[in-house]
Parts: C-alpha cells; structure tokens; sequence
C-alpha cells in the first residue's frame, strides 16, 4: 500500500492546455473580432466623413469671405491649384493635399452649371457614402440640392 501511495504522489497532474481548450478560445477570439471589425469601420467611416464635412464648410467659409471682401467671386482653378486671390484665406497645402475622401479639392467659378463651387474630384468612396453626406448636408439625393454629383468622379458643393 506504501507503494501505491507513493505511486500516485509521484504523478503530477498534466500542464498546459489541451487542444480542445485552445479551440474554444480561437473561436471566441473570432466571434470577437467578428463583431469588432465592422464596428471599428464604421467608426472609421464615420470620423473620415465627418472630416470631410468640417473640411468643406471651412473651406466654404474662406470662399464666402473673399467673395464679400472681393465682390466676387475668385476665378476658376484645376484640380488641386489654389485660385488666385485664395493663398491669404487659405492653407495652400491644405488644398493641394488629397482629402479625407481620397479625392482632391477644385474650384469651379461659372463651370458645371452654377455660378460658384467647391468640387471634389476622384473620390475614392462610392456613391452610397457620398449620399450618406449629401444627407448630412442637404436632401440626401445627390442630383438635386446644393451638393450634388456633377459627373462620373465629380462632387460639388454649391455656393450659388
């Protein structure tokens, strides 16, 4: 008896984790992260539109005030150049930067049909979210309203 006592104080349980413990925890870190992505992206899209929301009143600010200072408005300029006049109302890098769309910022003066804009070219967002911030602007229909779709890689925001 002295013996088998001796046999089984002698034996030590077994350390580490077995295999079915170690996939249980695989899933539970998948379910986790299943649910945590699209979280973690919507987040994302949401702070990526708001910047581009607060982006584009500011710079609708700086257009209307030289507009008031001016009497008019600032020519017309291709994509990324800042329009003449603009450099004082305006971060120059700031507007040849892509911007929080991926897209870069153009001013149009009596071009795609109104009088003064804010176009955004070569976005790299679909449709849906453009009209998910056309909702956040105006009516949320991107033909109509003062933010529009103008063409295929062409957003404006209407200023008159």
């Amino acid at each position: 008896m002295h013996s088998t006592l001796l046999l089984l104080a002698s034996r030590r349980p077994a350390r580490g984790f077995t295999l079915v413990e170690i996939m249980i925890v695989v899933v539970i870190i998948g379910l986790l992260a299943a649910l945590a992505i699209p979280a973690l992206q919507r987040v994302q899209r949401a702070t990526r539109d708001n910047r581009f929301l607060s982006d584009l009143r500011t710079l609708a600010q700086a257009f209307e005030t030289y507009s008031l200072k001016n009497g008019a408005w600032p020519p017309n300029a291709g994509n990324g150049v800042v329009p003449a006049g603009m450099s004082g109302e305006l971060r120059d890098s700031f507007w040849q930067q892509k911007n929080s769309l991926g897209g870069t910022w153009n001013w149009d003066f009596n071009n795609n049909g109104f009088t003064a804009g804010i176009s955004i070219v070569n976005v790299t967002v679909d449709d849906d979210e453009m009209q998910a911030i056309d909702a956040k602007i105006d009516d949320g229909d991107l033909s109509t309203g003062m933010f529009r779709k103008v063409s295929a890689n062409r957003f404006s925001y209407i200023l008159q």
